[in-house]
């Protein structure tokens, strides 16, 4: 589940965030979860965690549980040193994660949904969520990596 060295005893929290993340980084390209639906995910193999807890992982990604995501390559600056704009070898895609109304996390809202609008994500009509029913995307759509 986890790219930890041969040894590497994970603890609880980290088991879980890492199994979050695994989730995650299957989402395809133009398609979304839900934080509850990720815990359910998670919750069948682990028997614990919920919505809030999927969003302190989500939370803690970039920094926290940045050793539990492979190093795909190296990096996502762009050719002039700003940051360059979400893509799938961030390791991370965590802008195709939204609440249970579809809405990515307020403080991202625009960053998440120019990222999903690039990906040819179904928003809603005024573009400001994601059209779940089109959009909601179930591991079992695709086999395990």
């Amino acid at each position: 589940m986890t790219d930890s060295p041969p040894g590497t005893q994970l603890t609880d929290v980290e088991e879980y965030a890492a199994a979050v993340l695994d989730v995650v980084r299957r989402i395809p390209s133009g398609r979304a979860m839900t934080y509850g639906l990720i815990a359910e995910i998670v919750g069948e193999d682990l028997g614990r965690g919920g919505p809030r807890q999927v969003g302190s992982v989500m939370a803690g990604s970039g920094d926290r549980y940045a050793h539990l995501v492979p190093d795909d390559d190296g990096g996502s600056e762009g050719a002039d040193g700003d940051a360059a704009p979400p893509s799938d070898d961030e390791g991370v895609p965590w802008w195709r994660v939204v609440n249970a109304a579809g809405s990515p996390p307020k403080q991202y809202l625009t960053e998440a949904l120019d990222a999903l609008r690039a990906e040819g994500c179904p928003l809603s009509r005024d573009g400001r969520r994601v059209n779940l029913r089109r959009a909601v995307w179930f591991p079992e759509d695709d086999p395990p990596r």
